[in-house]
């Protein structure tokens, strides 16, 4: 169970969009937050990742020794 408070203009939208569709608000809430939620985890395993490279905690490879390494070079 997940309770959240959303600004006036947002509730009555999803207000207006439920009534003329038939489905519930909770569907549509369910619908954006599965929609973006890959997007958001993308977005902070890469923060995640540039802080970490930034901080000398991973070290990276150059992208031509990856190509090299995989029989990408002409």
């Amino acid at each position: 169970m997940l309770a959240i408070r959303l600004p006036e203009e947002i509730e009555k939208r999803l207000d207006t969009l439920a009534k003329e569709t038939g489905r519930t608000k909770s569907f549509y809430v369910r619908e954006a937050i599965l929609e973006h939620l890959d997007d958001l985890e993308d977005i902070y395993f890469a923060e995640k990742e540039l802080a970490d490279i930034r901080a000398g905690r991973v070290k990276t490879i150059p992208m031509e020794e990856v190509m090299k390494r995989y029989g990408m070079v002409d």
